[in-house]
């Protein structure tokens, strides 16, 4: 009896105190998956996640006013240094912010951790993007980025391959043409800013050789094998071999929206003094070497990468794993964007035959794994920004969906694994009512919405004469918009998710590119 009533006081003990935990948390920006789904996560294991009012988050000096007055009423903080130096991680790419002015803010961390000694600070920023084209209109790159950025990217594609190999006679030739086509004033902006923050990230990666912070990871956001970021990337990691710091301590990473779902799960880790176990394998074909679209490496590096990110171990055998994720690649290792266009892409006969061959055999090792009562999460990356449909049909068929630990399928590969890896390992602990919850928010995001929805609402407007602007800014469409979005997603969750039917859609950001879940209290 005594020893039945000691353990109860144990369990009582561990409860009480992890639900008295506080995680202090600052995002990069207000996205769903950047804020409120991570946020969501880790709520359901009881901690207690204090962030800053959003309107803070586009205003550094109050934002680091803010981060001073609560530093004290956390054990962890996982913060965002693009909002902290620049007001957020859209602002980090068209600012004009001295240079004076940066360094005063990296400096603020060292003021921080000297007020704060035992707080550990776990930050995260971005080595600016260089999408291979621009979007007139897009709010995620300078306005001249639309008319130039194709040509931007093909220079910064041939200065980095002129670094690392020789250029062919007509290569020198489109590059000269190149630096001629573009005005000075508009390359002299793009690579000042691209300057002043590579020199900011540098000293950040100083401040955290010298413990002022516990963990920086840096994301290359939108990059691919030869581009600026690339370049930029050489210089950071140089830096980062020379000052010896270890992987676990900081590291350069392809993507950036999945960082809070890590960084997040490495605060919860460290809490409780816990390394999970994590076991990945990967579709047939190409699999692990599958370099997706946005990435500059292997699939199986940059999940390795995240594993440490989040505070986790790699282990070779799935009966030990806490995790077993699940990658579907393609066989041949392509990234389809059908649900990523404007107006979306049409699969022929053909390829929707391959499709379904690719995610019938994937949905066989799901099936034999759960059949395992293996804990399996899935990053289902075949697709950009969205699900594989042909791949959920098969789990819903297989009766499969609710069965898992974790699931993603939005927006780049590395995006999508991070958030299914860092879900994963929470959701171990976690009551089944919780992760289904958290994965019908999954289904309705990356399945209903990106993969069916928006790219149905696309088409539609495709065939108005402004419908790509209507899709980038719903402006003063965004009502009726907003309407038909919840008919759809309702009618899609009534035929596929039918126990999901309390609950509505938004579009936070007022375009189509993502959506806010938000579930009735039942």
């Amino acid at each position: 009896m005594l020893r039945i009533f000691f353990i109860a006081l144990l369990i009582l003990t561990s409860s009480a105190q992890v639900s008295a935990e506080k995680i202090l948390f600052i995002p990069h920006d207000d996205r769903p998956v950047c804020f409120q789904q991570p946020v969501e996560v880790v709520s359901q294991l009881g901690y207690k996640i204090i962030s800053p009012p959003i309107e803070l988050l586009t205003q550094p000096d109050e934002l680091w006013i803010w981060f001073n007055e609560n530093a004290r009423k956390a054990k962890v903080a996982v913060v965002a240094s693009d909002a902290l130096l620049y007001g957020g991680l859209i602002p980090s790419r068209s600012h004009q912010i001295p240079v004076e002015i940066l360094d005063a803010r990296v400096e603020n961390f060292k003021t921080l951790r000297q007020n704060n000694p035992s707080l550990q600070i776990y930050a995260f920023g971005s080595l600016m993007r260089t999408p291979q084209s621009g979007t007139p209109g897009d709010i995620e790159e300078p306005d001249y980025y639309g008319q130039y950025g194709a040509d931007i990217f093909q220079l910064t594609r041939l200065l980095d391959k002129q670094e690392t190999s020789e250029l062919s006679k007509e290569e020198k030739i489109y590059l000269d043409t190149l630096e001629k086509n573009i005005p000075d004033e508009i390359l002299d902006d793009y690579f000042a800013r691209r300057l002043k923050n590579l020199l900011a990230t540098k000293k950040l990666l100083d401040l955290t050789n010298e413990n002022f912070i516990n963990c920086f990871i840096i994301g290359r956001d939108d990059n691919s094998p030869l581009s600026q970021t690339h370049r930029e990337n050489v210089i950071l990691t140089n830096h980062i071999k020379e000052l010896d710091i270890p992987k676990t301590k900081a590291q350069s990473h392809v993507g950036i929206d999945e960082y809070a779902m890590l960084l997040l799960t490495r605060a919860v880790n460290d809490i409780t003094h816990e390394f999970p176990a994590v076991y990945v394998e990967f579709n047939r074909g190409k699999g692990a070497k599958t370099v997706p679209a946005y990435s500059d490496e292997q699939i199986a590096d940059s999940i390795s990468d995240e594993i440490f990110i989040a505070g986790g171990l790699p282990t070779s055998n799935p009966k030990k794993a806490d995790l077993v994720l699940l990658a579907n690649t393609d066989r041949k290792g392509k990234t389809f964007h059908t649900h990523n266009s404007f107006p979306p892409q049409i699969l022929t006969a053909k390829q929707q035959k391959y499709l379904n061959r690719n995610a019938e055999y994937f949905a066989t090792l799901v099936e034999d794994a759960v059949n395992k009562n293996l804990p399996v999460g899935v990053a289902d990356i075949t697709f950009a920004n969205g699900s594989d449909n042909f791949l959920m049909t098969h789990l819903r068929d297989k009766n499969l969906l609710f069965k898992l630990q974790s699931y993603a399928g939005w927006n780049t590969a590395t995006n999508t694994s991070g958030f299914a890896l860092g879900a994963g390992i929470l959701a171990k602990k976690m009551s089944r009512a919780s992760k289904d919850r958290l994965l019908a928010t999954r289904y309705l995001d990356d399945w209903a919405f990106q993969a069916n929805v928006r790219t149905q609402i696309a088409d539609e407007l495709s065939k108005l004469p402004d419908g790509l602007q209507i899709y980038l800014n719903l402006g003063e469409y965004e009502s009726e918009i907003v309407s038909r979005e919840n008919l759809l997603m309702k009618n899609f969750a009534a035929k596929n998710l039918p126990r999901w039917k309390n609950f509505t859609v938004s579009n936070t950001w007022h375009r189509m590119f993502e959506c806010e879940i938000n579930f009735a209290e039942r």
